[in-house]
């Protein structure tokens, strides 16, 4: 089973949008659907805070705590798709500065529920 992370924009989690956080991005994992090619474990759920400066270091101080590097993170549903959009960064940016801090593959958004 792959382990994963999940990165959930922190304004939406606040806002109790629906989005990460409740049910939707841990069901898609579970079940190996929508954006997630198998069933999978996620280790870590991780907000970003805005304006996402310490979006890098919060994600390698949860695998430090957590004592396990993800095959894969994922940017939710939520953060990748927000309306209005993200004022300081977009999925892309965010996507690549992940991956080139941490060499993982980086995936945007992780279900299709409504």
């Amino acid at each position: 089973m792959k382990k994963v992370a999940v990165i959930g924009c922190g304004a939406y989690m606040e806002s109790g949008y629906g989005c990460p956080g409740e049910w939707r991005c841990l069901k898609a994992a579970a079940l190996g659907d929508h954006k997630f090619d198998e069933a999978s474990q996620v280790v870590a759920f991780i907000k970003c805070e805005c304006p996402g400066r310490a979006l890098v270091p919060t994600v390698g101080m949860s695998m430090k705590l957590s004592e396990v590097k993800p095959d894969k993170i994922y940017l939710s549903s939520c953060l990748v798709n927000a309306r209005p959009g993200c004022p300081y960064s977009n999925a892309d940016e965010m996507a690549n500065i992940i991956s080139k801090n941490f060499g993982v593959e980086v995936i945007q958004g992780t279900h299709d529920y409504h």
